[in-house]
């Protein structure tokens, strides 16, 4: 199964909470922190949500 890094890359400040709580589920914290997570349905819907604020990469 291949895996997909998630860099936060802008700030949660001011966006609706949604978007908040799924940063946080995805386990980032701060700006430019990073997490390893496997690409799978669940994942790429969280992805999806919070696109405008987080980069993806495949590893």
């Amino acid at each position: 199964m291949s895996q997909v890094k998630i860099t936060l890359k802008r700030s949660v400040i001011g966006r609706p909470q949604n978007q908040k709580d799924t940063v946080k589920a995805l386990g980032l914290g701060k700006l430019n922190s990073f997490v390893i997570k496997p690409e799978n349905e669940a994942i790429q819907g969280m992805i999806n949500t919070v696109s405008h604020l987080v980069d993806v990469e495949k590893v």
